[in-house]
């Protein structure tokens, strides 16, 4: 039946690991379910409901990944869209929660009619085979970044970025963290990236989700040893699930359904919705090239098979996820953790769909895994990422030099679409000036994504 269903033969894969990947997917991405929930609490949200609002959306959005698609990738509510609609659109605009929710719906029924008329799909082919190449390259840098960020090994400082300190940490966040809190996580941070690398040279099977777990284990160790003090009130808990609340589901009912369409058709309401539209169309885009460069699912043109149903399973969670009541259920970069343990199929999305909904029921052993723990398996996927850079053209500086541009803006931004937007816009500016788009063929998509990334920048 599996056979039937995921063709595993044909994607050179068996059950143990697409099990495997998707395990491995799940750990690198479950800390969403403690952050979207605090995220969007500050918007006015029930936590309690949007942490069920969340493993609903991701695990209905993966599932739609697997069956429309047959893919191993992940969806959830997106990091950095569910920021900004609680402190730009809620807190900044000024809009209620409600309405902010209302956007994200709208932005997901106009994604279904683009992925039904092939616009999205469209944008993803125009994209030339050496910057398709720079994006997941981009996205490696930008997930070590996050795991650097996420384990505090990197920290804010004069120099914007700076290697952690304790007091360098105290004096960026204003605290009075010391090593037995802060201090001890970045050593077992820094241990995990050493031993999980030792597993992938050693090539054991499931090296990355070992890697995790382990990292915790030693965690739970320093802890009964006195050396990892929790200290809550900075943001350091116990690594040990809290089964004191049993093993209920918080009530959706707070946010479910809890749409209104006042004042939608105002000038402020449509840049909101503009704003989801870009930052989640091309998040997705580039998750779905980067994901897919290293899964090598790309076709000799580029093309990447049954996209379509890739972006319209991302469309229908997205609009299912508003409705239960979270921001926009987008694909998740994560799942590059679980293509990078073999994962090639649906199977693996319906692994980690599976646990999110036993997340439901388990919660306090899922929020236990701590960042630190998962850090280490970001740092070692954009290894893997990284790579890809040998298959840009070099040679061709034409090519290069808006590959080079894409590759460092998106972690120096922070942003997926960010680093695609100055990769087009380079792309297109430099080949037209120097007379090289003729022999090329750029196609009038590309320019008129150019053009498009230009204007968001002169007037958002």
């Amino acid at each position: 039946m599996l056979e039937k269903l995921f063709k595993l033969k044909e994607n050179n894969t068996d059950v143990r690991t697409e099990v495997l990947a998707g395990i491995t997917t799940f750990m690198t991405m479950a800390y969403i379910l403690a952050v979207n929930p605090s995220i969007l609490a500050v918007a006015g949200m029930d936590q309690g409901a949007v942490f069920t609002a969340t493993a609903l959306a991701s695990f209905i959005g993966t599932l739609l990944m697997a069956f429309l698609a047959n893919y191993p990738f992940a969806l959830a509510p997106g990091m950095g869209l569910n920021a900004y609609f609680a402190y730009t659109v809620v807190l900044g605009m000024g809009y209620k929660w409600e309405v902010a929710l209302t956007a994200v719906f709208v932005e997901g029924i106009i994604f279904i009619i683009l992925s039904l008329t092939n616009v999205r799909e469209a944008i993803f082919n125009a994209i030339p085979l050496n910057l398709k190449a720079a994006v997941s390259v981009g996205i490696g840098l930008f997930i070590a970044f996050i795991g650097l960020q996420n384990a505090n090994i990197v920290i804010s400082g004069a120099t914007l970025v700076e290697l952690f300190s304790v007091d360098g940490y105290n004096l960026a966040n204003g605290t009075a963290a010391s090593f037995q809190d802060v201090g001890i996580t970045v050593l077992l941070a820094i241990i995990g990236v050493i031993i999980t690398s030792i597993l992938v040279i050693k090539n054991i099977k499931g090296n990355i989700l070992w890697g995790i777990l382990i990292t915790w284990i030693l965690g739970i160790i320093c802890q009964f040893a006195g050396l990892y003090v929790p200290n809550p009130e900075l943001g350091f808990y116990g690594l040990l699930p809290d089964f004191s609340n049993g093993l209920s589901i918080p009530s959706i009912m707070p946010v479910f359904g809890k749409l209104t369409f006042d004042g939608i058709f105002s000038l402020n309401f449509i840049v909101v919705i503009f704003a989801f539209l870009f930052v989640d169309m091309f998040d997705t885009i580039g998750t779905l090239i980067g994901v897919a460069s290293k899964a090598d699912m790309l076709d000799e043109d580029g093309k990447l098979p049954k996209i379509k149903g890739a972006l319209l399973a991302d469309a229908i969670a997205t609009t299912a996820g508003a409705t239960l009541g979270t921001t926009t259920t987008t694909t998740f970069v994560e799942s590059a953790s679980g293509v990078t343990e073999g994962g090639r199929t649906g199977l693996t999305s319906v692994t980690t769909a599976v646990l999110f909904g036993l997340a439901l029921f388990l919660s306090p052993i899922f929020l236990a895994i701590p960042s630190f723990a998962t850090a280490p398996a970001l740092i070692v996927v954009g290894f893997y990422m990284l790579t890809n850079v040998t298959n840009i053209d070099f040679h061709d500086v034409s090519e290069a030099l808006p590959c080079y541009v894409c590759i460092i803006a998106m972690p120096f931004f922070y942003s997926i679409s960010e680093g695609i937007s100055m990769g087009v816009i380079t792309y297109v500016a430099l080949n037209l000036i120097t007379g090289k788009v003729r022999e090329k063929k750029v196609s009038t998509l590309m320019y008129v994504l150019a053009v498009l990334f230009i204007l968001k920048y002169i007037f958002l």
